[in-house]
């Protein structure tokens, strides 16, 4: 049973940081993609950052390229993500991912990913 669990969500001021984490644990089988979702309310989710587990290439969505940082550590089983010069429209619950992917897949596409984690939330007021 694969298991993701978040933390690291809270309220930050507009050009705050917060770093969210993602534990994985369970894994039959290794994914070779982890990834950063996010959902605001009345919206659809959307694809935030992935990463190659394998190859450690990394991918943004470009609204937030420059600020966020994605990142792994395949010791503890933990994903990263570090998060600059927050705004307001990064209001939303952020969501780990995993999955498994060939390159022809769309990393943002949330049907490609088979196992998700609960959410944090995270909230950059103005």
């Amino acid at each position: 049973q694969v298991q993701l669990v978040e933390s690291g969500g809270g309220s930050v001021q507009a050009g705050g940081s917060l770093r969210l984490s993602c534990a994985a644990s369970g894994y039959p089988v290794r994914r070779n993609y982890m990834a950063w979702f996010r959902q605001a309310p009345r919206k659809e989710r959307e694809g935030v950052a992935a990463i190659s587990t394998v190859s450690g290439r990394t991918s943004y969505a470009d609204s937030v390229k420059g600020r966020f940082t994605i990142s792994q550590d395949n010791a503890k089983n933990t994903l990263y993500l570090q998060m600059n010069s927050l705004n307001p429209e990064d209001t939303a619950m952020y969501y780990c991912a995993a999955g498994t992917l060939n390159v022809l897949n769309d990393v943002f596409q949330p049907s490609q990913y088979n196992y998700w984690g609960q959410g944090t939330q995270v909230t950059v007021s103005s």
